[in-house]
C-alpha cells in the first residue's frame, strides 16, 4: 500500500524557466539511469527477495526513489512552467516558437507533453521495461544496483555541471548524494552475505577460474593486479587460447540417421560451387568506383 504526501522530499526551487535545462534534466525521469528505473529495478527484486532484511532495504529504496521521481519530475515542470501557459494560450507566436526550439529536445517536451513531463529521456526516447534488469539473485542485483546507483550519480554531476541556477544545483545535489547513500546500503546487504562471489551456487570450474587470457597483445599490453601475481594464471600463448578444454576446438552434434539424412540432403543442395564465376548484378551495373569486377559481354 503506498501513501502520497504532498510535501516534496526536498524543496524544489527555480530561479528561472529554462526549457532546454527541463528536456536536459529529463533523463533521469525516464532514461535508463532515472529514478523511474531504480523504483521499478527494486521494487521487483523486493517482491521477490526472500531475505526479510534485504526485502526491508530494498521496498525502503524504491519508495524514496519514486519521491526523487516526484522531485525531478517538479523541477521539469518548474523549468517549463513559461512555455506551458504559453503552449496552452497560443500567446506571441513568435516568441513562442523560439522559445520551444532552442535546442535540446526542448520541443518535445513542449509540444507532446504540454511543458509536463513523460516518460521519455532527454533524447525523447520512450523508458522501457528493458531497464530494469532484476534477476532475482541477491548477489548479482545488489551488484548491479551499485553499479546503477554509480552512473546515477555521475549522471547528476553532469547535469549540475551545466546549470548555473543555485537553486537547482542544491537540488540536484540531493538527488546526487542520495544515490551515494544507496550504494553504501548495497554495498553492506551484498557483503552481509558471508558467501557473495561468485554470484549464485554452482561453482567456477576450478581450471579456468584463475586464468587470465591475453587474448589482445601487442603495443599497450599492460600488467597489474587484475592479471598478474598469485591469483592468476596469465596465459598469452596463442596455442593455449584454443581448444583450452583439451579438444580439437571443433564443433559437432550427434544427430539421429533420419536427422543426418535431412542435414546432408540440406547441405548438397545448398553447397557452393567453386569451379565457377558467375556473372551478378554487381557486375552487370559496375560504374565508377565498383572496384575489379567481372567484365561482361556485349550482347
Amino acid at each position: 500500500m503506498f501513501m502520497h504526501n504532498k510535501r516534496l522530499m526536498h524543496t524544489v526551487r527555480v530561479s528561472q524557466p529554462n526549457p532546454k535545462l527541463a528536456s536536459l534534466i529529463m533523463e533521469q525521469f525516464g532514461g535508463a539511469d532515472g529514478e523511474l528505473a531504480a523504483a521499478m529495478r527494486y521494487f521487483t527484486q523486493g517482491l521477490a527477495d526472500l531475505d526479510p532484511g534485504r526485502r526491508d532495504l530494498l521496498m525502503d529504496i524504491a519508495t524514496e526513489e519514486l519521491s526523487h521521481l516526484e522531485v525531478v519530475g517538479t523541477i521539469v515542470c518548474m523549468l517549463n512552467a513559461g512555455v506551458k501557459g504559453e503552449m496552452a494560450e497560443g500567446t506571441e507566436p513568435a516568441e513562442l516558437l523560439a522559445t520551444i526550439t532552442q535546442g535540446g529536445e526542448s520541443h518535445t517536451g513542449a509540444l507532446l507533453f504540454g511543458g509536463g513531463v513523460g516518460l521519455v529521456n532527454s533524447a525523447g526516447v520512450p523508458w522501457s521495461a528493458s531497464y530494469v534488469d532484476s534477476r532475482t539473485e541477491p548477489t548479482a542485483d545488489m551488484r548491479s544496483n551499485i553499479a546503477a546507483e554509480a552512473r546515477a550519480k555521475i549522471i547528476y554531476e553532469r547535469l549540475i555541471n551545466i546549470t548555473d541556477d543555485p537553486d537547482i544545483k542544491q537540488s540536484l545535489g540531493f538527488l546526487m548524494t542520495r544515490e551515494i547513500a544507496h550504494q553504501k546500503s548495497f554495498e553492506k546487504a551484498l557483503y552481509a552475505m558471508e558467501a557473495n562471489f561468485p554470484p549464485g551456487k554452482l561453482p567456477g570450474q576450478p581450471e579456468f577460474t584463475d586464468k587470465y587470457y591475453n587474448m589482445s597483445q601487442g603495443k599497450g599490453d599492460m600488467r597489474g593486479p587484475w592479471n598478474e601475481g598469485a591469483q592468476w594464471e596469465f596465459v598469452e600463448d596463442r596455442e593455449k587460447q584454443v581448444a583450452v578444454d583439451g579438444g580439437d576446438g571443433t564443433a559437432s552434434v550427434k544427430l539421429p540417421s533420419k536427422d543426418q539424412r535431412i542435414a546432408k540432403e540440406a547441405a548438397k543442395r545448398t553447397a557452393s560451387r567453386t569451379d565457377i564465376d558467375p556473372t551478378t548484378g554487381a557486375d552487370l551495373g559496375a560504374g565508377p568506383g565498383a572496384g575489379k569486377t567481372k567484365p561482361v559481354k556485349a550482347a
